[in-house]
């Protein structure tokens, strides 16, 4: 048993060995990759957490309906760098960019190791630096934060491309390119210099061009375009014949492109559409795509400069326009001055955006708004006489009164004071709320501080607030803020007016019997078919025409930026010329399509004398639109039957007529301020015979009414120059003379309807007004002096 135990054979001791050091290393393997796997994660993680370098900033670019640039601005770091939209990138421009720059660029993660490793080792035995690794992506990272080219640097790159490939999508990662790619002096990205050099955009650069611009990149400083414009022929033609080996385009494609000339040299930004750009460029947007019309823009340019070319000898200097297409509400054509270099008087200055006094332009949505609130219809009548709202006595361009006075011939001779009446009667807060949702913003601000006086320009618009609201007359009252850039299109719509009332302006703005219509206007020159209303303000300092038809709308300011007053400047004779010339150049055959009768409107007849619906006594009638439901059905009564004595001599009421002895007789009862206009003019007409004397009922209450000074307004007075109050009353027809008092002083009597003024003292006034019959009216005013 012992010898038996001692032979037994010892464990082998390299068997030991090698148990004792299998497990060891399976765990350092194991160590190994957990590590590994933590580095790599740490990685991905950084890729998404270190933030990458932004983009730089752009140049804003305006571009026209059809997307050529017609106005660009240095970017902030004064580069030329337009940004360049996945859809500009045409197929032609990607294939030869990749073809070049990185044929691998949509099979690789960023990076190209095979071609690192060739271009490693070349660098290695050569010595110096005789071939590059970078694709498009590294390309894009070092773009985004350049700096001196190191080993360091190239780490950084890579890391970066892993970046991009991560968060961007390789079209993406293209248009990155093609928007940083230098291309010498201050121009990055490919449309910078498809604009700069070739004057056209990335999409309809040929392929000669686009291999041109291709090799800029890798020289900028010794290929410049226009001055080494042989050389880069030689390597366009170089890598063109590339293109041929690598069947990357056809043997046509390529032979037109070697032949092509290349003539291209920098051609100054476009400076096109100055105003509107400047104004857009506020938006801060790189790319400002508007629905302008090159086409429209140029002739509405020409003639805008030509028309105000031929007005200098009246010291008249600027004008300004805006078209805009009534089917898409779209402005074509946007004029802020008539020279934007000329400096003699402002042509900087955005003539279609200054805040200039309307002077009449506001008159149709006023009697748009009368029509529809059932307070006026086309015939019926006002009366266009002196009246005095408050100290407020409105005059018309002429200085003349026209006594009766229809509705639309109110409208079409523009007449003011009708206006005027119209407004009280529709309310002036009604009418500033309507503008002010029309996007009038002077008048939103200045709402507390205007008056009667605003529908006579009065207040404060542009020609953009004024060619939009007359555009929504086009469009049967549908007002919509016009869309100047592509993404205006949505804007909210809202009626300012119903159909038919737009219908009836429409009827009664196109008439060309009126005295707006320009007397320089030669019978030679062909007149559209529009509708328009001019306006001239306060001191002739703006001149307005604007008119529309089916298809277009069309605003016209003229005057000067300085606030000059012009003697020969109104609307009629200055802007109105232009308009109709702007029209035949821009919409030549419109006689075609009208504005058509719809539905809601119909004709009824009316008295001529009042426009109401004929009474008992009217002997006549005409044709009058109105609307149903909506125009007013009262009977007119213009003539009324009087009892009068046998000799009418008087005249009796209901309370004193006798039972026997008396007679009717028909009269037409006029107002206060008519019985005085026909009295100025020695009108005869017949009267109604005075109240009989005995009756208590009209004397008690009948009577006269202060109309000036208004009750209980207080009065501002220089103490230098005091100027006069005017007394005015309004009495009954029976009466022929009043009497007046101030302080309970006799003043004065006079004619009824004669004018009469008067210096009041400081402090508390009282003021009485006696007729003939002896009926009495006090009013009590407060005066104060200033120094």
């Amino acid at each position: 048993m012992a010898e038996r135990s001692q032979n037994k054979p010892s464990p082998n001791p390299l068997l030991k060995t090698t148990k004792r050091k299998w497990v060891p290393r399976r765990r350092g393997w194991w160590r190994l990759f957990g590590w590994t796997a933590v580095c790599a994660l740490l990685f991905l993680a950084s890729l998404w957490l270190v933030p990458l370098p932004g983009e730089k900033g752009w140049s804003t670019v305006i571009t026209d309906a059809e997307g050529t640039v017609i106005h660009a601005y240095l970017s902030t770091d004064d580069k030329w760098r337009m940004r360049t939209e996945l859809g500009e990138i045409s197929p032609l421009l990607q294939r030869a960019i990749i073809q070049k720059e990185d044929r691998w660029f949509y099979r690789h993660p960023g990076i190209n190791p095979l071609a690192m490793a060739r271009a490693f080792t070349r660098n290695i035995f050569s010595g110096r630096r005789t071939s590059g690794a970078s694709t498009i992506t590294m390309q894009v990272a070092r773009s985004l934060a350049p700096g001196r080219r190191t080993y360091a640097r190239k780490l950084l790159e890579i890391f970066r491309a892993f970046q991009l490939e991560l968060r961007y999508s390789k079209d993406e990662i293209l248009q990155m390119y093609l928007n940083h790619v230098p291309y010498g002096g201050n121009i990055e990205g490919v449309k910078s210099a498809a604009v700069l050099y070739f004057q056209k955009n990335p999409w309809h650069l040929s392929l000669a061009e686009v291999t041109a611009l291709s090799v800029i990149p890798n020289r900028p400083n010794s290929l410049v375009m226009g001055r080494d414009n042989d050389r880069i022929i030689a390597e366009r033609n170089r890598w063109l014949q590339y293109f041929r080996e690598q069947g990357t385009f056809s043997e046509s494609d390529i032979r037109d492109a070697i032949d092509e000339p290349l003539g291209a040299y920098r051609h100054a930004a476009p400076q096109e559409l100055p105003h509107l750009s400047y104004k857009l460029k506020k938006s801060g947007a790189p790319i400002i795509p508007t629905w302008i019309s090159r086409n429209t823009q140029f002739k509405a340019e020409k003639l805008v400069k030509d028309y105000v070319r031929g007005l200098q000898f009246q010291h008249i200097r600027q004008a300004a326009a805006i078209v805009i297409d009534n089917r898409t509400n779209r402005v074509l054509a946007y004029v802020g001055s008539a020279d934007f270099k000329d400096s003699t008087d402002g042509g900087q200055v955005n003539g279609a955006a200054a805040i200039r006094q309307p002077g009449s332009t506001l008159k149709p949505l006023l009697y748009g708004m009368c029509i529809d609130k059932g307070l006026l219809t086309p015939k019926m009548i006002i009366t266009d006489a002196a009246v005095n709202y408050g100290g407020y006595a409105p005059e018309n361009y002429d200085k003349k009164f026209n006594g009766y006075v229809s509705m639309d011939y109110a409208l079409s001779h523009s007449l003011n004071i009708p206006a005027v009446k119209s407004l009280r009667a529709l309310g002036k807060d009604a009418f500033i709320t309507q503008l002010s949702s029309l996007h009038f913003r002077q008048v939103q601000r200045d709402r507390k501080k205007l008056g009667l006086s605003m529908i006579l320009g009065g207040c404060g618009t542009t020609l953009e607030e004024l060619t939009a609201l007359f555009a929504g007359l086009a469009r049967e009252g549908v007002y919509q803020w016009p869309a100047y850039t592509q993404n205006d299109s949505l804007q909210p719509k809202q009626r300012m007016l119903s159909a038919g009332a737009c219908f009836l302006l429409d009827d009664i703005l196109s008439k060309v019997n009126r005295p707006d219509f320009p007397l320089n206007w030669a019978a030679t020159e062909k007149m559209p078919r529009i509708a328009w209303k001019t306006g001239t303000s306060y001191g002739r300092r703006d001149a307005w025409s604007i008119g529309y038809n089916k298809h277009y709308t069309i605003g016209v300011w003229a005057g000067n930026f300085s606030g000059q007053g012009v003697a020969s400047l109104s609307g009629a004779e200055v802007a109105t010329p232009l308009l109709f010339r702007l029209f035949n150049t821009i919409d030549y055959d419109n006689e075609k399509e009208w504005f058509q009768q719809p539905a809601e409107v119909a004709v009824r007849a009316v008295c001529p004398v009042t426009g109401l619906l004929p009474g008992e006594h009217c002997e006549q009638t005409v044709t009058d639109y109105f609307i149903p439901l909506v125009s007013g059905t009262q009977t007119c009564h213009h003539l009324q039957e009087i009892a009068v004595s046998a000799d009418e001599s008087i005249s009796y009421c209901n309370s004193c007529r006798p039972a026997t002895g008396y007679k009717k007789l028909l009269y037409q009862l006029y107002d206060a301020d008519m019985q005085a206009w026909l009295a100025e003019r020695h009108i005869v007409y017949k009267k109604v015979p005075p109240h009989n004397p005995a009756c208590e009922t009209i004397f008690r209450d009948a009577a006269p009414q202060i109309k000036s000074p208004q009750a209980d307004a207080e009065y501002l007075i220089e103490r230098k120059n005091p100027e006069p109050l005017q007394l005015v009353c309004q009495a009954g027809s029976d009466v022929s003379k009043v009497h007046w008092y101030i302080n309970n002083r006799f003043y004065k009597t006079a004619e009824l309807g004669q004018k009469v003024f008067f210096v009041p003292e400081e402090g508390p006034v009282k003021i009485s007004c006696t007729d003939d019959k002896g009926r009495n009216k006090d009013v009590w005013i407060r005066v104060r002096y200033m120094d």
